[in-house]
């Protein structure tokens, strides 16, 4: 008999093509699917035509238009063209807008235990929910995939979560996770892939398993792992797909690299205040702080429980006059699902504005709540301004929170609310048959009548940059200085302003740094080369690459920090950026903006992993090191990986 496996390391062994799955290790696995989402997709389709592979080869890819669709001009209406277009051209899926978040609709639609699933987007994880190995990467590594090259990551750890008892009566799915948050903060998934097992996922569905594997993109992990049993097998059957179920689940006996055990029927009601996940505390200890705005919906929350718990909460109740109530359908087969059921027309009474199914919200597309005010939403995310508002004061929490806080106009413990009224706890199951409908997901054409297509842009779309190698002898100065767990959404920012130049890097440059820094942009296309300096988790969050192409655009070169972000870190080596790192920590201190930074004789020092930097300004040294491999080594001094592959044609 072989060893017994936990469920994450079978799916990696089914799909190894490269290296040994050894922690910490370069892998390279088969892609069996991808997903793209229009705010990184436009540059995954550039990054497909730069690559002209003659057609998909991967098993289904799909593009979602969720995220732009907010049509205040015709930017997005263009993007959304050559989208189309695109997908038409390279045999790939095409989800019209409106027709879902991409998460849930994938899991509706095309996810399949046992496959992998490569997206560019962060929250790609929650495919795990299935019993998928589900991995959010930058947009040129799924362009890659579609193209049939090999996902190449560290191997990570399996942090094996054992979930006993069951969740108490106003306590969801959503709280599990805060709960990981609570205990971890957002780095606590840094280089592992979190496999739930136990005996408490037998009260937990599909959908429930989505809310948790969505947001363990917040704990920093590669991917969330459940098995696929009979939750799943009835999830399936509901869409129709039961054909596609397989039973997969860790051998009896598999040892975790790490271990973890949660009393789901320990939990309470959990909340993430501002202005990030890992802010995590109890209700009980927030209540009653005003609350001004309550948004439901996104892929954090995307089932028809996250909806209807809701909707019962308020139902012959209306929302505090003081409360902006929303609602962001995530998908338009749940809202046909919630409108039958007729938990829309509960929610509508209630005070409820319905939305476009999208993420809207969720990436600061619509729905800005005031500066400074409370906004309280079921989403995945509160970092700095991602609401589109600047001095913005967003909190996290679960449906149940939210529906009873929109109601008392501050936050409040739902298990308190319900008890104050009398209300019972209602039973939510899914339907047992969903409201399908793929009138708008378009296929791919056949592959003759593909290859005449041609791709539509419109004047806001651009070519990709192209990038020069990297010199031996790198000196610049230090143009900015950050601290810990700066986002993607600090460095290129979401929302309704920045979104729209999404296809176009020399407008959305503009925006760099903006949110921390709104002089950078200017002060960087004046400079040329320059140096950024970073603390810990540098660029977590989001999976847009724009956040390093921008910036190489404005002529950075190199980060110096203490850590970064897993996707973020392999973006700025794609695109021809150093990542460094300390080997010092207090030497990160002894760095000032406008300090003259020298590395010299690079392509030596990079074989070796560990290069001196020299702080001209200071006449002091400081010990740094990297983490790439060869393969990405040489991507960087050929100054990323589409001019590397261009001299390989």
């Amino acid at each position: 008999m072989g060893e017994s496996r936990t469920l994450a390391r079978k799916l990696i062994d089914d799909h190894l093509v490269d290296g040994e799955p050894v922690a910490g290790r370069e892998i390279g696995l088969r892609v069996d699917q991808t997903l793209t989402q229009d705010a990184t997709g436009t540059l995954v389709m550039q990054e497909l035509e730069a690559l002209d592979p003659d057609r998909a080869k991967t098993e289904v890819s799909v593009q979602y238009v969720d995220h732009n669709l907010l049509q205040a001009d015709e930017k997005n209406a263009e993007d959304h063209a050559f989208l189309r277009s695109a997908c038409r051209r390279y045999g790939i899926w095409f989800s019209k807008a409106g027709n879902g978040v991409s998460h849930p609709t994938h899991m509706q639609r095309f996810g399949k235990p046992g496959r992998t699933l490569a997206g560019s987007d962060s929250h790609t994880c929650a495919g795990g929910s299935l019993g998928m190995l589900a991995i959010g990467v930058g947009g040129l590594e799924v362009a890659l995939a579609i193209a049939g090259e090999p996902l190449y990551l560290r191997m990570p750890e399996i942090w094996g979560v054992r979930l006993t008892g069951a969740l108490p009566d106003w306590v969801s799915a959503k709280d599990v996770v805060l709960e990981m948050l609570r205990r971890h903060g957002v780095r606590g998934g840094v280089g592992r892939i979190v496999e739930y097992h136990g005996p408490g996922l037998a009260g937990l569905t599909a959908m429930d398993r989505h809310v948790i594997a969505n947001m363990g993109a917040e704990l920093g992990a590669t991917a969330t792992v459940f098995p696929a049993d009979d939750a799943v097998r009835a999830f399936l059957r509901a869409e129709d797909r039961e054909d596609d179920f397989t039973e997969l689940h860790a051998d009896e006996g598999a040892a975790y690299d790490v271990e973890d055990e949660i009393d789901l029927g320990s939990l309470e009601p959990l909340v993430a205040k501002p202005s990030s996940p890992g802010n995590v505390v109890t209700v009980r200890e927030a209540a009653g702080t005003p609350v001004d705005q309550v948004v439901l919906g996104s892929s954090a929350n995307p089932g028809f429980r996250d909806f209807a718990v809701a909707a019962a909460i308020v139902k012959g109740r209306q929302s505090a006059g003081s409360v902006s109530f929303d609602v962001n359908p995530s998908s338009r087969q749940i809202l046909v699902d919630l409108t039958r059921a007729g938990h829309v027309t509960d929610l509508v009474t209630a005070g409820a504005r319905i939305h476009q199914t999208g993420c809207l919200g969720c990436i600061g597309m619509g729905q800005a709540p005031a500066p400074g005010q409370t906004s309280l939403r079921t989403f995945p995310r509160n970092f700095p301004g991602r609401s589109g508002t600047t001095d913005d004061a967003v909190w996290l929490c679960s449906p149940e929170t939210a529906a009873a806080s929109a109601l008392t106009g501050v936050l409040t413990d739902p298990r308190e609310f319900a008890a104050e009224h009398d209300l019972a706890h209602p039973d939510l199951a899914p339907p047992e048959h969903s409201a399908v409908n793929t009138g708008m997901l378009e296929g791919p054409l056949p592959a003759g009548e593909a290859a005449e297509v041609e791709l539509v842009k419109g004047p806001n779309i651009s070519g990709l940059p192209e990038f020069e190698p990297l010199p031996d002898r790198l000196e610049a100065p230090v143009l900015l200085v950050v601290g810990d767990d700066v986002s993607t959404d600090e460095i290129s920012p979401a929302g309704a302003r920045a979104l729209p130049f999404r296809s176009n890097i020399p407008k959305l440059a503009e925006f760099t740094f903006t949110r921390i820094d709104e002089d950078y942009p200017a002060r960087a296309a004046e400079t040329g080369a320059h140096f950024v300096v970073g603390g810990s988790n540098y660029g977590q969050g989001s999976s847009r690459e724009h956040a390093a192409i921008t910036t190489r655009h404005l002529g950075m070169r190199a980060v110096l920090a203490l850590s970064f972000a897993r996707i973020h870190w392999q973006n700025l080596a794609n695109f021809g950026v150093l990542p460094l790192e300390f080997a010092e920590e207090a030497d990160r201190e002894r760095i000032s903006a406008g300090d003259t930074l020298v590395l010299d004789g690079l392509r030596d020092a990079l074989g070796g992993g560990e290069l001196t930097v020299r702080n001209t300004t200071r006449d002091e040294e400081y010990r740094v090191t990297h983490r790439l491999s060869e393969r990405q080594v040489e991507a960087v001094l050929a100054g990323g990986r589409i001019p590397l592959l261009a001299t390989r044609k």
